[in-house]
């Protein structure tokens, strides 16, 4: 190895800003060594050879690693862990570029050589470039000027360009006397030297799940690359990865990956399309792809939705789903070899599958595709805003900790539903036929608006079968009740945002919080609120909606619940009404035990063997003397809390927030009106409040304000609901 040069091992880059930048990071101890300054250019060696512009990395120093992206390391042949060699280069204009789409149906406008000006390019490479790919025609009515808006709309996927050729056959720059020419029709990038198959999906454009894929990696690349490894050790290597976990959390993200990133032969089965009408056909065309793998191995066989094809034998009727599962079972553990074939399969229905498929020697590890945190949100929301203009409001820390359960395809979902917000916005100024103006294009920007709308109309998915939303009531909103708020705020808001002072004080934080109080009092209001302010997403549940005629249906309705509100936590579960599915439990039911069965559920899930992490409880009822006392006891429900009549001066807090956006005249006393008003809850109060509108309506419909007569007449029309509940009925539960 020659003095000005050097060999590093290859790692993947960091940060999302370095990707596609055609960027190389290096320890600055290696860049003094060899006389390399920030931003100069380096040639990279491995399999192939392709430019980089050398940067600083202070966290990698002594470690002897440069980090580039998924692109570079395919322009240098190169893949993580393996090595390269790194030298000072220098670039010389090119005088001729000859490039070509990888795509079909790439429109290009404008200045050719303008959208690659500075490029750093070797033969053979596949560069990015900010060109977008035309999204078909929605037939909106609004014509061409809307495709035209379309294709300049910030674009989730970056265009990827083949260099066909350069002239001088070297290092080279476009500069301002480069002719570039570009092929209209898209290139076969496999027939290009050394290049191979294009990489598609590269490990930095999977967002968190670090260390699922270092998992992944572990089970796959490492048998694949080195397999001399496993002969040394004498023990056979991995031949499956099962990864189960909610729909859109990144499966087939990860296993593309994997197959780029190993540059191993890969070959994708969708379940269902196996099956055949003829008997013997699905077995065949499963025998005929482990054939292929072998014969192009090392491969990768990634069988998605693998419930399809492998059901549990003992619970499917059909005769073909059995033979398909032996069938599969003898490809996987059979008595000939597969080689150097790894199969990945990937499932939300990881239960469903068949028992002998989940045991070592055929599946050897399961791992787990969960639903991102809020760090790994925020990974998330990089790599889709990548190419968006965003502008200077967006926060994208802030968004990944409002978007509880969402999964990745959620967050992809919602940077798409931003950016056509962008669109409905521009598209007034727009006139038919006509080029869009220059001053239009730069106000294409997504903003932190734009970003919160769309938060509103993307339901994540991971609690769609739950009814769920995220309330909009702050605390302010609640009149009154400042004991009770304070209460809830140690109770749930503490745990959810500040986990880490109970962790620090060696106590377990409370399970749950029973509100119990005449009706009307502002229960589910004051639930609504902790669940808004501790940032948390909000599962109601009705009491007697979860009752069902069908046996173990109730109960599973229970379980369904909590399994959701662990999977999007931090999560408020509120049950309303809950001594309809709560009673005491007795020996003379009616109801064919159904409640009992419910109860034990609900018991087992609160305070069972599973902990329950950042999922607080909340339930309200106005007959706790009727509820089981098993439920009563500390680590279900800790906090009993009454919600009591207001007293005067919180009666008057309710008359504030329900007249806040109301035209008051200037004789109405609210302080008045709150002395008048003894024995209402704040239900009646609201009540009140819209009475007197509309009596102030039906003596004037153009009625600009609201005189207190009308307060004074709907306080005598509406009567306090709960003058016949009788205090006796509330039992306290210290």
């Amino acid at each position: 190895m020659a003095e000005n040069e050097i060999t590093l091992k290859v790692a993947e880059a960091i940060s999302q800003k370095d990707v596609g930048q055609g960027l190389a990071r290096l320890d600055p101890n290696v860049m003094d060594d060899l006389g390399i300054h920030e931003r100069d250019l380096i040639e990279i060696v491995g399999e192939r050879r392709t430019a980089a512009i050398a940067l600083p990395s202070q966290t990698d120093i002594g470690l002897g690693v440069i980090r580039i992206d998924g692109l570079v390391r395919k322009n240098s042949g190169a893949t993580i862990g393996g090595e390269v060699t790194i030298r000072k280069a220098k670039a010389t204009e090119a005088k001729k570029v000859v490039l070509a789409p990888t795509e079909d149906n790439i429109r290009v406008r404008g200045d050719v050589r303008g959208l690659f000006a500075g490029k750093v390019m070797v033969q053979g490479d596949i560069i990015g470039s900010q060109i977008r790919a035309p999204r078909p025609s929605m037939n909106m009515g609004f014509g061409s000027i809307f495709d035209e808006l379309m294709d300049f709309t910030p674009a989730m996927k970056e265009i990827k360009f083949a260099v066909v050729s350069t002239n001088p056959k070297d290092i080279v720059i476009v500069g301002p006397n480069t002719e570039v020419q570009l092929h209209e029709s898209p290139v076969d990038v496999s027939k290009i030297e050394g290049v191979g198959n294009l990489v598609d999906v590269s490990y930095e454009d999977i967002g968190g799940l670090k260390e699922e894929v270092k998992k992944v990696r572990e089970m796959i690349e490492i048998p694949l690359k080195r397999p001399e490894l496993f002969e040394k050790l004498g023990i056979a290597p991995p031949k499956g990865v099962l990864m189960h976990g909610p729909p859109g959390t990144g499966k087939t993200l990860l296993a593309k990956a994997v197959a780029s990133e190993s540059d191993a032969h890969f070959i994708a089965i969708n379940g269902p399309e196996i099956m055949s009408k003829y008997v013997g056909g699905s077995e065949e065309n499963l025998r005929e792809y482990f054939e292929e793998a072998e014969e192009n191995s090392p491969s990768i066989i990634f069988i998605d939705e693998l419930d399809a094809i492998a059901p549990k034998r003992e619970e499917t009727n059909g005769e073909v789903e059995r033979r398909t599962v032996a069938q599969l079972l003898t490809l996987m553990d059979g008595l000939k070899s597969r080689g150097q074939v790894v199969v990945i399969g990937a499932t939300n229905r990881p239960d469903s599958l068949d028992p002998a498929l989940r045991r070592p020697g055929r599946f050897d590890r399961e791992i787990e595709i969960g639903v991102p945190d809020s760090e790994e949100r925020k990974e998330v929301l990089e790599i889709h805003t990548r190419n968006m203009p965003l502008a200077d409001d967006v926060d994208l820390e802030k968004i990944a900790n409002t978007t509880h359960g969402f999964v990745g395809a959620d967050l992809e979902s919602l940077c798409k539903e931003a950016a056509m917000r962008v669109v409905r916005r521009i598209l007034p100024e727009i006139q038919n036929d006509e080029e869009i103006p220059k001053e239009v294009m730069e106000k294409i920007v997504v903003t932190g608006d734009d970003f919160k709308t769309a938060q509103k109309e993307i339901q994540p998915s991971a609690l769609r079968e739950v009814l769920v939303q995220i309330p909009d009531i702050k605390w302010d909103d609640v009149g009154g009740l400042e004991d009770v708020k304070q209460e809830l705020k140690e109770a749930v808001e503490w745990p959810l945002k500040h986990p880490e002072t109970f962790q620090r004080l060696g106590i377990r934080p409370p399970k749950g919080t029973l509100l119990y109080g005449i009706p009307g009092t502002g229960k589910t209001l004051l639930a609504k609120a902790v669940a808004s302010e501790s940032e948390a997403n909000f599962i109601s549940v009705k009491g007697p909606e979860l009752l069902s005629k069908w046996v173990g249906e109730s109960e599973k309705g229970v379980r369904e619940v909590f399994r959701k509100a662990k999977q999007a936590s931090p999560t408020v579960i509120f049950f309303d009404e809950i001594d309809a599915i709560a009673s005491a439990r007795s020996g003379n039911d009616t109801d064919s035990g159904v409640t009992k069965r419910v109860v034990n559920q609900l018991l087992t899930e609160m305070d069972g063997l599973e902990e329950l992490e950042d999922v607080a409880i909340i339930a309200a009822t106005n007959r706790p003397d009727i509820l089981d006392t098993g439920l009563m006891r500390p680590g279900r429900f800790d906090r009993h809390i009454e919600v009591g009549e207001p007293d005067e001066e919180a009666r008057k807090s309710i008359f504030k927030v329900h007249t806040k956006n109301m035209p008051l005249a200037d004789d109405v006393d609210l302080k008045k009106l709150a002395k008048n008003t003894e024995g209402y809850v704040g239900a009646d109060i609201e009540a009140v409040c819209r009475e007197a509108a509309m009596l102030a309506l039906r003596d004037d419909l153009e009625a600009s304000e609201i005189p207190y007569k009308y307060f004074k007449d709907a306080i005598d029309k509406v009567k306090p609901g709960n003058t016949q509940l009788k205090d006796e009925q509330l039992v306290q539960y210290m």
